[in-house]
């Protein structure tokens, strides 16, 4: 039902800021507007975009966890499509996601709202192996060298 309501609230509000800011300055400072909010918002969405791909790839490297850069990324591909939508409100709202302090408040009202049950990060998530599993091994040996080769094998191509 939520979604429902954001679908048709929005394009309404828009319609009626368009409408209000039109009226006020004219149709070619309207348009012209929204022009330069998406270009500069495309410009900053791929400055930030770029930050917070830095922070994930040294979370990644450090093995901590890579949860604040990837909902950072997140939010900035949002505010990315906020942008690209014409329109006054949803240009707010993107260029208000752009903000990192805003993005951090965003993100301390989802942790207070989502409970994580567990999380493992790493390689120590695969099964132990049971004592009953049996592995069969037949060996071959692959050292023996062809009477008939001109050249030494590659490890990519031993007979």
């Amino acid at each position: 039902m939520w979604l429902f309501v954001i679908f048709v609230a929005i394009p309404l509000i828009e319609i009626g800021l368009f409408v209000q800011v039109g009226g006020l300055i004219g149709l070619w400072p309207t348009l012209g507007i929204v022009l330069v909010t998406a270009v500069v918002g495309t410009q900053l969405v791929r400055r930030e975009g770029a930050r917070e791909m830095a922070n994930l790839r040294r979370a990644m490297n450090d093995l901590s966890d890579p949860a604040a850069p990837l909902a950072h990324g997140a939010m900035i591909l949002l505010a990315g499509a906020l942008l690209v939508t014409p329109g006054f409100f949803t240009d707010t709202l993107g260029i208000l996601l752009l903000i990192r302090p805003v993005r951090e408040a965003v993100m301390r009202y989802l942790r207070s709202r989502i409970n994580v049950a567990s999380f493992t990060y790493g390689a120590n998530t695969a099964r132990p192996r049971a004592e009953d599993d049996v592995i069969d091994l037949t060996a071959k040996d692959v050292t023996q060298r062809d009477p008939r080769a001109t050249h030494e094998p590659s490890g990519w191509t031993r007979h």
